[in-house]
């Protein structure tokens, strides 16, 4: 009754192919005509941003008047202008649109030429009683709106004729609300601050949504499992049996927009890369026997935050020694030792896109042969898949892992740590993966592990963000190694973008990972 067939990736992507092309190469302007016209002029945005000035209403959510040193004058949000919102929601629905007409007279067993998609923001949510979690919005609804605010919700339609309406659902003022939690926007500066066509409470949504469909009669667009609003699913629940129609998946056709970085997206993510590699840089500085785990945690959340990242894009991962072996260790509480290498997985989230960055550094400036054995060869491991992308055996990411692999099986063997006697590409990929026991990469934007049901053999292209991240991890307590190999845990990550030129765009590149340049870090601190 709910959910839809899976969508076939080939038919996601004729759909979507020609909005995205117009999203990335052509003016945002010719494609948001119709909201701008109807939805927004000059003289309303004005309006705001004197009433703004004046200190007469304040917003909720920061905007170029209130936090000019992060918002630019034509920016809804960091980096992002409002028409880029309105282009995105134009090309879905131009998206959705052409999928079902793909599949001739009749789509989900309608003959409906017209579509509605509803889409909800985050709700707040509580760690014990009135004590909230640092908010986040929900990536999917944020890359559709830029609307920070929680319990929102944004409902597109598009008509026979392609006409597309946007209607943004938001919490309305309330004093007593806001002299406890901040201020709202309120339905009433939405339309000019968001750029949409209509805005009304939330508490309106039932009924207007109900009067819009009982006019259209549209396919219905909603993900169920994705929802956190349960006032909204029960509501799409009664409409998806009112009208014997079936809830359909949207998931899909976001992630396959969000996979393709626009202009604007690829500079965020430059600069979340920059800020994160920055702040590596100086951790590695620092670094002392001695010191905690959580002491090294708390510095490259604080080097981030100088910077203006929100915050880290996920619990770190700081593993000294054996810590190092286990591959999402996140206790981070215990002291570093000399001669232990320290693995730090971190990331920072700046304008709501993400940096993720692996580094392996010795405590206390020097590697130790095994570790400079190991640390050599995943050095030359790494910089040989990057040099792979989008070259045979690199188009993927999925051929990237099977690759990276192999190699690894290979290098093993020159350093006696795999048997000598193998030989066949299968064998030396197996034994490569036991000692690297995860994937080497995944796509990276609003989110660290980004559009995860974008299958990881997908063809890359330019606009794409990926991690290039092998490791090895040698257990303690295994006795087919060397001694002095156990233990030892080394990761090196970058992020990857392929730029719209098509070239290999290493945004981590400023982040030290060649030994030589590592120890050398730790001899100018020495003698400073």
């Amino acid at each position: 009754m709910i959910a839809l067939k899976r969508l076939p990736r080939s038919c996601l992507w004729r759909a979507l192919g020609q909005q995205r092309s117009k999203l990335h190469t052509k003016s945002t302007a010719q494609l948001c005509k119709a909201q701008t016209t109807s939805g927004q002029q000059p003289d309303d945005v004005q309006g705001i941003l004197d009433t703004l000035r004046n200190g007469q209403r304040a917003l909720g959510q920061p905007t170029s008047i209130t936090h000019p040193h992060l918002i630019r004058s034509h920016e809804l949000v960091p980096g992002v202008e409002l028409k880029e919102f309105q282009t995105r929601r134009t090309c879905l629905m131009q998206g959705l649109k052409a999928y079902a007409e793909s599949f001739g007279d009749e789509f989900n067993g309608r003959a409906a030429k017209s579509h509605m998609l509803v889409i909800g923001a985050a709700a707040k949510k509580y760690m014990s009683g009135k004590i909230p979690y640092v908010f986040r919005q929900s990536s999917d609804f944020y890359y559709l709106t830029g609307c920070l605010e929680p319990d929102s919700v944004l409902m597109l339609t598009i008509d026979e004729s392609g006409v597309v309406q946007s209607t943004l659902f938001m919490r309305p003022k309330d004093p007593h609300a806001e002299l406890w939690d901040g201020p709202r926007t309120g339905p009433e500066y939405a339309v000019h601050l968001f750029g949409v066509n209509e805005a009304y409470a939330i508490d309106s949504f039932s009924q207007t949504v109900e009067k819009r469909v009982a006019q259209l009669k549209p396919h219905l667009w909603f993900d169920l499992k994705h929802s956190e609003l349960p006032n909204v699913t029960d509501t799409m629940l009664q409409l998806c049996q009112s009208e014997r129609s079936r809830l359909l998946p949207v998931y899909s056709f976001v992630e396959n927009m969000r996979l393709i970085k626009s202009p604007a997206e690829m500079q965020l993510m430059r600069r979340t890369c920059e800020i994160a590699s920055r702040a590596f840089n100086e951790v590695i500085a620092e670094t002392r026997p001695g010191q905690s785990e959580h002491q090294l945690y708390a510095s490259i959340d604080y080097k981030c935050r100088m910077r203006n990242a929100s915050y880290l894009a996920y619990p770190p991962v700081v593993a000294a020694g054996k810590n190092a072996t286990v591959i999402h260790y996140v206790n981070n509480t215990q002291l570093l030792q000399p001669q232990e290498l320290l693995l730090m997985d971190a990331g920072c989230e700046y304008g709501g896109y993400t940096s993720d960055i692996t580094r392996t550094w010795p405590v206390s400036g020097q590697f130790t042969d095994a570790q400079r054995t190991l640390y050599d060869m995943m050095e030359q491991l790494q910089k040989e898949t990057i040099e792979l992308i989008m070259q045979p055996g690199g188009e993927t990411l999925d051929q990237m892992f099977e690759t990276t692999c192999f190699k690894l099986g290979k290098y093993l063997q020159e350093i006696g740590l795999v048997g000598k006697h193998l030989s066949d590409y299968k064998e030396l990929a197996s034994q490569g993966y036991k000692f690297c026991p995860h994937h080497v990469s995944h796509y990276l934007g609003m989110d660290v592990h980004d559009t995860p049901h974008v299958p990881r053999n997908t063809r890359l292209l330019p606009g794409m963000v990926f991690t290039v991240e092998p490791g090895i991890y040698i257990d303690e307590k295994r006795t087919d190694v060397p001694p002095e190999f156990r233990g030892i845990g080394i990761r090196i990550e970058d992020d990857i973008l392929i730029n719209d030129q098509g070239k290999v765009e290493v945004l981590t590149a400023s982040c030290l990972k060649e030994r030589r340049a590592l120890e050398n870090l730790f001899k100018v601190k020495q003698t400073d």
